[in-house]
């Protein structure tokens, strides 16, 4: 329970770390592009391909290795999991299931998006 408890606080922090940065970066740069998305999610990718092997040399404890990755990053981003994740396959000589995670998680979730639209849009329909 104390593990959940550190997790849900990490999360909070990195969704409003999220947040901030996504104003900050439309306040900036404007909104011709989703910088801020693009700023979370690149950090999020350099921050857990960092903290995973670093944490462990580190000595951190279970508890605060998945409070800062499944916590803070996933509520920073969740792409950096997806990334990791592919990332680890690609290492680990599973290239071809690593290029069907990245096909499967752009194209599905494309046309999750387009379905959700489709349905939601059921909802406020005239």
């Amino acid at each position: 329970m104390e593990r959940l408890l550190w997790i849900s606080l990490a999360g909070a922090v990195g969704t409003a770390a999220r947040y901030l940065i996504t104003i900050a970066m439309a306040q900036r740069f404007g909104s011709a592009l989703p910088y801020g998305t693009l700023v979370v999610n690149l950090t999020g990718c350099f921050a857990i391909a960092a903290l995973v092997p670093a944490g462990g040399a580190l000595g951190w404890s279970p508890t605060v290795r998945t409070a800062v990755t499944v916590g803070f990053l996933g509520g920073f981003t969740t792409y950096s999991s997806f990334n990791y994740e592919t990332m680890r396959l690609w290492e680990a000589d599973a290239s071809a299931a690593a290029m069907l995670n990245v096909a499967v998680t752009v194209v599905g979730g494309l046309v999750a998006g387009w379905l959700g639209i489709i349905v939601g849009r059921q909802f406020v329909a005239p």
